[in-house]
């Protein structure tokens, strides 16, 4: 299954010019809200809050290997709009060795998390590791009985070959494509009840080859978007990304099993920048 962000056309060249002005304006933003997010969130506490009409399920922000919350400043906002959601983040430590353990305290926070907001599932959004975390919770924890959507950017789904000389981290070793973690995540997942969007760039330079950041799996309820003239970084930032997360976690994602078309639907009409959202 596959849907497309796209720009309006230009030459493969002048795109990849421009997703590359875009990351490294995205980069040195990042670098000045990295220490915001240094230190965990600290939830509200008090007794669990009680449903309302319309209320949506709550939001769980994972962040991606060496990052922090900062990365979701301009995505929380957006999610949280309006007050039918509540959207918290989650830091996961940096001095974490193993995405398996990271996905177990995963596991406790949304239950914490459950428990707080009065509502039986959440949502998992997840940058690069942090949408392979959510879904080693999802498929192989158990977590596919909270977890109602996950949502993934720029996640190495199938394992990336990049930087083999970041090998002498753990995780970084579990994120390739020969790894026991990639062979877990390979395995059968019947009956897994959490439907799951991945979006993936041909521009992303840290996923080698670019479309390891699909979800392929015969199991899972996967709706993969194509997001043309961005790079890595700038996916949990920029608007038409941004926009179109949030009609996914709203339930509208077009599936291309009901398309009577024969190539996979696109997302259709544009913004103000001339972006197919």
């Amino acid at each position: 299954m596959g849907l497309t962000i796209a720009p309006l056309p230009v030459s493969r060249s002048g795109a990849a010019l421009r997703a590359a002005v875009l990351e490294a304006v995205v980069l040195g933003g990042h670098l000045l809200l990295y220490p915001t997010g240094v230190l965990a969130e600290r939830p509200a506490a008090g007794p669990p809050a009680a449903r309302t009409a319309g209320q949506l399920p709550p939001v769980l922000l994972l962040h991606g290997f060496t990052d922090n919350r900062s990365v979701f400043v301009l995505l929380r906002r957006a999610l949280g709009a309006g007050g039918l959601r509540r959207v918290e983040t989650y830091n996961h430590s940096p001095f974490s060795r193993d995405l398996r353990v990271t996905a177990r305290l995963l596991a406790r926070r949304v239950e914490e998390l459950c428990e707080r907001s009065g509502q039986d599932r959440v949502d998992l959004v997840g940058h690069s590791l942090g949408g392979l975390v959510g879904r080693f919770y999802v498929q192989r924890l158990g977590g596919d009985t909270r977890v109602r959507t996950l949502v993934t950017l720029g996640t190495p789904h199938g394992g990336t070959r990049v930087a083999p000389f970041m090998d002498a981290h753990p995780l970084v070793r579990q994120m390739r494509p020969d790894s026991e973690v990639m062979a877990e995540l390979r395995a059968p997942a019947p009956g897994c009840r959490t439907r799951c969007v991945a979006f993936w760039s041909e521009f992303d330079a840290l996923m080698a080859p670019t479309g390891t950041a699909r979800i392929e799996h015969p199991d899972l309820d996967a709706t993969n978007i194509e997001v043309t003239g961005i790079g890595h970084l700038a996916l949990p930032v920029h608007p038409a990304v941004i926009t179109a997360v949030r009609r996914a976690l709203d339930g509208a994602v077009l599936d291309p099993r009901t398309s009577a078309a024969p190539a996979p639907p696109r997302l259709t009409g544009t913004d103000e920048r001339g972006l197919v959202v």
